[in-house]
């Protein structure tokens, strides 16, 4: 098993972020994380990379017990990120941002290897044509495929996607889902977060649905899609179940 997440539960003060937050994700395999805004979801991923320590349970990384480890361990140990609010450092060059992952990712690579495996990544996200540009001049998609090459260029075995598909346009995200999909494909697994209900419906091949800091639901995207607890919570009309899953 890739992860194995048990009993998590995380307080900020008197509010109750997760609540014995218990899942598995099996090794090559896309688990979509959906809910609404406040739900608890970039929390989540926060506990598992080791940005927060939980006040109860335990995350399992490859075997490995990874509860509050920092996250400069959990990211050498394998187990990379990307932000939902996307924040390069815009004093480098786009090549140098993705070197950054390589340099301290899971083999911790000198700069001339690093660069070789900048150049890699952006390569896969087609990015590889605007290596020498500064960061800061990329547009919104752009720099969500920068985020992508730095996290893959750490050589991870997992990858957190937290809303890589927010602010894209239509034609955007497809390229954006094929991306992903090559990227499993390479055999990467993948815990996606994602507010595009269509695309993640149709990607993943599992769901988790957080309301509140409680998982209420987890299944095949058909599944939750017509679950009467998540429609109520966050899909709001049953009838977007068919147009979710007709995609």
């Amino acid at each position: 098993m890739m992860l194995q997440v048990h009993d998590l539960t995380k307080r900020f003060g008197g509010l109750q972020a997760l609540t014995d937050v218990t899942f598995d994700l099996a090794e090559g395999e896309i688990l979509g994380l959906i809910g609404p805004n406040g739900a608890g979801k970039t929390t989540l991923f926060n506990v598992i990379n080791g940005v927060y320590a939980p006040e109860r349970g335990r995350v399992t990384f490859r075997g490995q017990d990874i509860t509050g480890l920092p996250s400069y361990e959990v990211a050498r140990l394998g187990l990379a990120r990307t932000h939902q609010v996307v924040r390069p450092l815009t004093e480098l060059t786009v090549r140098e941002n993705v070197m950054v992952g390589a340099c301290f990712g899971r083999e911790g690579l000198g700069l001339r290897a690093a660069a070789r495996q900048a150049d890699e990544a952006l390569t896969q996200v087609g990015l590889i044509d605007r290596a020498d540009q500064p960061s800061g001049s990329l547009n919104v998609a752009q720099k969500k495929r920068l985020e992508m090459a730095r996290a893959l260029a750490a050589k991870p075995y997992l990858i957190l996607l937290d809303e890589v598909l927010a602010g894209l346009n239509p034609s955007e995200i497809a390229a954006m889902m094929e991306t992903v999909r090559a990227i499993r494909d390479q055999g990467i697994t993948i815990l996606m977060i994602e507010h595009v209900m269509q695309a993640i419906m149709a990607i993943s091949d599992r769901i988790l649905v957080l309301d509140y800091g409680i998982l209420i639901a987890a299944g095949l995207p058909e599944e939750v899609a017509n679950n009467p607890q998540v429609i109520e919570a966050y899909l709001g009309d049953p009838n977007m179940t068919a147009q979710l899953l007709a995609e």
